[in-house]
């Protein structure tokens, strides 16, 4: 069949209106200071975010609300960039409410009878050819075509930045996941195609046309799917995380699919865009019944035509969400009161922070609108001292099979339950998931055990970190390791027998085996519901890749379980020897206790040395001790000797890597690492507690046998497998890293984040850095 085209002269009206109201457009506003009225709401409202910024440790923060036909309040908080306060005017990267825009364009067409939202696709793209049925444009807008979630090429995690064609034309041979109207699967590929149908039939760039025909007569003259100069001026910085510890800048780079999530926007334009909602006003470019079709729901389920729908407190909403790389938005309306509200902040998956901050605006805006008080933000506090280890443990739900775990740490708890790890809170007593990925879960301790809200009683199975797993079958172990990009990574992992992977820095899945090489999503929700992982090999059977929902991501180098890892020293060792001995350490004022260093094996010899810097095997290959010992100050190796005791009920006993370190160790190794891998190694301008006598590097062996376990990463590996909460390998390799951290800390030991083996004792302040040669400490 051959395609319908429209000429380009269709637009020309469109055009002449877009330029009309470019030009009469007002300059963007810092700020819109609230009337008298609306002023207690403000108030609150800045609250409550000020709060989700120290708390969350958010970086900038924005919000606009909408009262009909203006836009009552809008201001920034925090910082855009270093130095530079956020405000209204702020420019961020918006993610998926960019779908809403995609699909105004179409059904601007629709209504003008150009486009027909239930003609197959091919209509419009006669080279559209995934399997099964041709989907329409109806259900395309409605995550209803069954399609793959992301594109094979331009997807989520492709930094390349193909075209929009390129795309599109990768969807061809793709999986039907899912019968069209059988099962809502939600889908940036399927936008991605709208949109190019706009490209193809108005043979107009995807991002020009809707400039010019959605966006400029809005007056959102500041919004663009492409980056102009304007707007990266006035982009926000915006951080990654992951639940190991890693923060970084996040990436920058487009989609290829630049329909379904590439936007950019201040709030004070899309506040503009409600306005337009509420009034149906004739800028949107569609009649009051196609606009009253976008919002009701399509084939019976929560999504209109580009429309996320649903209540609030029994009134109707609507809306989207946004999330793209370190952007999390909110964009809320409840249509039949006029009220909105627009929410952005630059963290990482704090989507769960900008609904909160969004409902709570839409509540405080309702209840001021009829005379009622407003609403208190519910808030939660740090968990007391004590109360993490107390709770810390593993539970049963009420049929007895499913459970979740809670780990207690120095600063709070964690707990794992379902797909995800949240941070706890609490409100009294009363626990609280509150994180910026979640919140809910409200938890009371009783005894042992724990309530729920509704009375149901979840009982402690076991303590942290719960009973000993077995050793990972060996079939699953070819698989194990990460996968993809810096930006993005998957982690492909065990737990109790079953392959996991952990996508998108936050998602958790199990993996049930579908054939040879391959494994499937769980098909009961997620990110990736229905979709599947296959592994790939290269010419001699080795694991080269994992293809997960037909994105491939190459597996990533690392060294092998027992490999020690090496780095390439920046300068010759010898010479920095030189330097180092020659050089002084760093003067320190204070009242230091005398230093009282102690043989560690002489008050235990059941601790085991393997000494890695008084021999060849370590990061550097280089012999940095003339002698093997292991000192530490008196307290902290009778502390370590508590801990080995402790750890002998377990089947473990402890072996030492390092304990004191002469400053001039220290310094060679900042000296000869690379700046990219200065994280694994201490400045030692300040020093290192290593220089104090007061921090031992150790792992466990088993007593049955006298070997070494293993552990997550080897010692000393400059990588995020090193980190103590890194989610990767195996579930006995994990259990044995949080048992010895857990016997550690219990003997006033804390674990350095970024090192498993790396234990700091509590009174590491109270001694001097040190920098005598072990052969000095023996003389004397």
């Amino acid at each position: 069949m051959t395609p319908r085209r429209w000429p380009l002269a269709a637009s020309l009206p469109v055009l002449l209106l877009a330029a009309l109201v470019g030009a009469c457009a007002s300059p963007p506003a810092d700020a819109v200071e609230p009337p008298e009225d609306l002023q207690p709401v403000a108030d609150a409202l800045s609250a409550a975010i000020a709060h989700e910024l120290d708390q969350k440790d958010l970086g900038a923060f924005s919000i606009a609300l909408v009262d009909s036909q203006q836009t009552v309040f809008a201001a920034g908080f925090g910082e855009e960039r270093p130095g530079v306060p956020a405000d209204a005017s702020t420019i961020y990267r918006v993610g998926s409410v960019s779908k809403l825009f995609t699909d105004l364009a179409v059904m601007q067409l629709v209504d003008r009878g150009e486009l027909d939202l239930d003609a197959p696709v091919t209509e419009y793209l006669p080279d559209f050819a995934p399997e099964g049925p041709t989907p329409t444009l109806r259900q395309l807008m409605s995550h209803q075509s069954g399609i793959v979630r992301e594109p094979p090429v331009g997807h989520y995690f492709d930094p390349t930045e193909p075209t929009l064609a390129a795309t599109v034309a990768s969807l061809n041979g793709t999986p039907r996941i899912y019968p069209p109207e059988s099962r809502t699967k939600y889908s940036n590929a399927a936008i991605a195609t709208v949109g190019y149908v706009l490209e193809g039939t108005q043979q107009t760039p995807f991002v020009e046309y809707v400039r010019e025909s959605v966006l400029a007569p809005l007056g959102m003259t500041r919004s663009s799917f492409a980056p102009t100069a304007a707007t990266r001026d006035r982009l926000a910085n915006a951080v990654m995380w992951s639940y190991d510890g890693r923060e970084f800048p996040a990436p920058t780079f487009e989609l290829g699919m630049i329909p379904a999530g590439s936007m950019y926007a201040p709030v004070t334009d899309l506040g503009r865009f409600m306005s337009a909602v509420f009034t149906a006003d004739p800028a949107l470019g569609i009649s009051r019944e196609t606009l009253d079709e976008m919002l009701s729901p399509q084939f019976g389920q929560g999504f209109g035509i580009g429309f996320s729908l649903g209540e609030l407190d029994g009134h109707r909403y609507a809306g989207h969400g946004g999330a793209i790389y370190g952007f999390a938005t909110l964009l809320g309306m409840l249509p039949d009161e006029q009220l909105g509200v627009v929410a952005v902040t630059t963290t990482d998956v704090a989507n769960n922070v900008v609904w909160r901050v969004s409902e709570y605006a839409l509540r405080l805006m309702m209840a001021q609108r009829q005379g009622d008080p407003l609403p208190e933000y519910p808030t939660t506090d740090p968990l007391a001292p004590g109360v993490a280890k107390q709770v810390q443990g593993v539970y049963l739900f009420p049929d007895g099979q499913q459970s979740f775990t809670i780990a207690g740490r120095p600063n709070g708890a964690w707990i794992e339950i379902g797909r995800e790890r949240y941070l706890l809170r609490a409100r009294g007593d009363t626990l609280v998931i509150d994180d910026r990925h979640g919140y809910g879960g409200f938890l009371i301790p009783s005894g042992s055990d724990l309530m729920t809200s509704d009375g149901s009683l979840l009982k402690r199975a076991d303590d942290w970190p719960g009973g000993r797993p077995d050793e990972a079958p060996g079939d699953l172990r070819q698989y194990l390791g990460e996968y993809g990009w810096d930006h993005n990574v998957l982690f492909v992992y065990e737990r109790a027998g079953s392959l996991h992977a952990l996508i998108e820095w936050t998602e958790m899945n199990p993996l049930t085996p579908s054939g040879p090489d391959a494994f499937d999503f769980p098909a009961d929700g997620g990110l990736y519901h229905g979709e599947q992982i296959r592994f790939e090999r290269d010419a001699s059977g080795v694991v080269e890749a994992a293809v997960a929902a037909g994105i491939r991501f190459e597996r990533r180098k690392g060294p092998a379980t027992g490999e020690t890892y090496t780095i390439d020293p920046v300068r010759p060792i010898e010479e920095l020897r030189v330097e180092a001995l020659a050089a002084t350490p760093p003067a320190e004022s204070g009242d230091f206790r005398e230093p009282d260093l102690v043989e560690v094996r002489d008050l235990a010899p059941g601790i085991l040395y393997d000494l890695r810097y008084a021999g060849t095997n370590n990061f550097m290959e280089t012999v940095f001790y003339q002698s093997e010992h292991a000192f530490l100050q008196r307290p902290a190796a009778e502390a370590l000797v508590r801990a080995h005791q402790k750890l002998a009920a377990f089947g473990y006993g402890v072996i030492v890597h390092d304990a004191y370190r002469p400053w001039f160790v220290t310094k060679m190794f900042w000296d000869a690492t690379p700046d990219d891998q200065k994280d694994f190694v201490a400045n030692p301008a300040n020093g290192s507690r290593h220089n104090r006598g007061a921090a031992v590097d150790l792992t466990l062996y088993d007593l049955g046998t006298g070997e070494p376990v293993e552990m997550p990463s080897g010692y000393d590996e400059f990588s995020e497998r090193s980190y103590a909460e890194y989610v990767g390998g195996t579930a006995a390799q994990r259990w044995r890293r949080d048992l010895l951290r857990e016997v550690m800390e219990s003997e006033g030991f804390q674990v350095y984040a970024y090192e498993w083996w790396h234990f700091d004792h509590a009174d590491w302040r109270a001694y001097p850095i040190l920098n005598d040669t072990f052969e000095a400490l023996q003389s004397r």
